[in-house]
């Protein structure tokens, strides 16, 4: 039984009225489980895109992705990828924000709201639960400097 992720022959193809972008072209690897793996590139090469064909947001045009030896289509809740942009909603604060997902999924219960808390402050951002996404880059930026 294979451990991992694996990508088989993934290919994606984007098409509009007057043309077609070949994102990726038959891509095929495998990540076993608790690996890491880096994925870098220039711009435009098809970086997003494989995670969002990994993730389940997009469907390849053509290959097949397994999770431990098993074909997965659509979204599942145990893959997902944090992109380089946090993406914060900055009317919300930290802890809004982390509780978003457990809302969109009518997942929110005293239960899970606990285990977000223990997270956070298991992670050290205990102390910025209330505060909103400009406030933290403020306090970033002035504790920050540059010798």
């Amino acid at each position: 039984m294979n451990n991992g992720l694996t990508l088989k022959h993934i290919s994606k193809t984007y098409q509009d009225t007057k043309s077609e972008v070949t994102a990726i072209k038959d891509f095929s690897f495998t990540f076993t489980t608790g690996e890491f793996v880096s994925i870098v590139g220039p711009s435009g090469c098809g970086k997003s895109t494989l995670l969002s064909i990994i993730a389940g947001l997009e469907k390849p045009s053509t290959g097949t992705v397994l999770l431990n030896g098993t074909d997965i289509t659509g979204t599942i809740s145990n893959i997902g990828y944090m992109l380089q942009k946090d993406y914060l909603l900055n009317w919300r604060t930290v802890y809004k924000n982390v509780l978003l997902g457990l809302e969109i999924k009518n997942m929110l219960c005293d239960e899970t709201k606990t285990y977000a808390l223990n997270l956070l402050k298991t992670y050290g951002l205990n102390d910025f639960l209330n505060k909103y996404p400009s406030q933290l880059s403020r306090r970033h930026e002035a504790t920050c400097s540059i010798n």
